[in-house]
């Protein structure tokens, strides 16, 4: 049965291509999609790790994903600063804006560079901090994945150029920070920020004094800093349903696309199946070699889909930057799937050639 297997499949490279191509396209959407959504959510955490202030301050609706406002007044510093338990209040902007090179979306933070880098720990590697309108500073890995260095430009906003002064480490928040009045100035937003990150006496203390802020400045939205930054899967609204919707149809398209191949194949084979049956062969028999051709076709376009994925998400990151982190859980989904998908879709050319009729099947011109 082997032997009649493999030389069934040299003998239409054609369709067995076409048939691997389909089982790795379904492979590969699963393992980039999956392998981009744990990626970015992985690196906004650890990002989001480096911010060592305890509570966040900001107006309803500023703190989404992919927002770009700047509605909350910096006059708020000030009443802030006043309420037991606050030792230090950091007014940010965050923007958001398309990726450098048309590829998904890049954040950008202005913040006062002393206080926030005190705060948070985070330390100039060389240059210095940002002072001109014009100037910015970019974290280690947007350095290395980009080949910038101090004295490049980078544009922001559209087209306006800002060159770069400093880079700093560990990365934290938005790769690319300027001065706050530079990012106020750009959006023009004067006396504005999008949230004040606010730094506890006491960490421990989180609670009892949320609850004072909230009390004393109403209105207004109090996160805390450890259950805001979570996964991207439960920032980004019905992922979860989109990837598996993805997964299925994955399984689809592996599925219809050996299920056409092995349709072709017994056109293909009638006499030659006539021939088998008229030798003896049972039904069973002929289901076994149709669905051993389907299951090695699904195996070979399990490990292009695989190979192909990989390399597809080594070239996004070197080119885009964006971080892709597969997991063994989806892979043996999209295993199960590529096999799965090509075993039942030659479910119904295989019991069609079952059921040929040999003496009908012997005289097929």
């Amino acid at each position: 049965m082997d032997n009649l297997v493999a030389s069934n499949i040299r003998q239409r490279p054609i369709r067995t291509l076409v048939s691997v191509a389909g089982v790795a396209l379904g492979v590969c959407l699963i393992m980039l999609f999956t392998g981009l959504a744990r990626g970015m959510s992985n690196d906004l955490q650890r990002r989001a790790s480096n911010v060592r202030a305890e509570v966040i301050f900001t107006r309803p609706g500023s703190m989404q994903l992919t927002a770009s406002t700047a509605n909350l007044s910096t006059k708020y510093v000030d009443s802030l600063k006043q309420i037991e338990g606050v030792e230090e209040v950091l007014p940010v902007i965050r923007y958001v804006s398309q990726g450098g090179k048309g590829f998904g979306f890049e954040q950008i933070e202005g913040v006062e560079w002393e206080p926030w880098a005190r705060v948070n720990q985070i330390h100039i590697e060389s240059g210095r901090a940002p002072q001109a309108a014009d100037e910015i500073v970019i974290d280690e890995t947007k350095a290395r994945n980009n080949k910038l260095s101090i004295g490049n430009s980078i544009k922001l906003f559209g087209a306006k150029p800002y060159r770069i002064v400093g880079i700093y480490a560990p990365e934290s928040g938005a790769r690319v920070k300027l001065t706050l009045a530079a990012m106020q100035e750009a959006l023009e937003s004067p006396g504005r920020c999008t949230y004040m990150l606010i730094k506890l006496r006491d960490p421990t203390d989180q609670v009892a004094v949320a609850k004072r802020i909230d009390t004393q400045l109403p209105g207004n939205k109090i996160q805390f800093t450890r259950e805001l930054f979570t996964s991207l899967e439960k920032s980004i609204p019905y992922l979860g349903v989109f990837l598996r919707v993805l997964v299925a149809l994955a399984a689809f398209v592996s599925a219809m696309v050996v299920m056409l191949a092995m349709y072709t194949t017994i056109t293909e084979r009638t006499r030659e199946i006539g021939i088998l049956k008229a030798m003896g062969a049972s039904r069973r028999y002929i289901v076994m070699i149709i669905e051993s051709e389907a299951i090695l076709i699904s195996a070979v376009g399990l490990v292009a889909g695989f190979i192909l994925s990989f390399v597809a998400g080594f070239a996004i990151y070197r080119v885009y930057g964006l971080f892709f982190e597969y997991s063994w859980g989806w892979a043996l989904t999209a295993a199960a799937i590529g096999i799965l998908g090509g075993a039942i879709g030659a479910l119904y050319p295989a019991w069609r050639a079952s059921n040929l009729d040999a003496v009908s099947a012997l005289a097929y011109e």
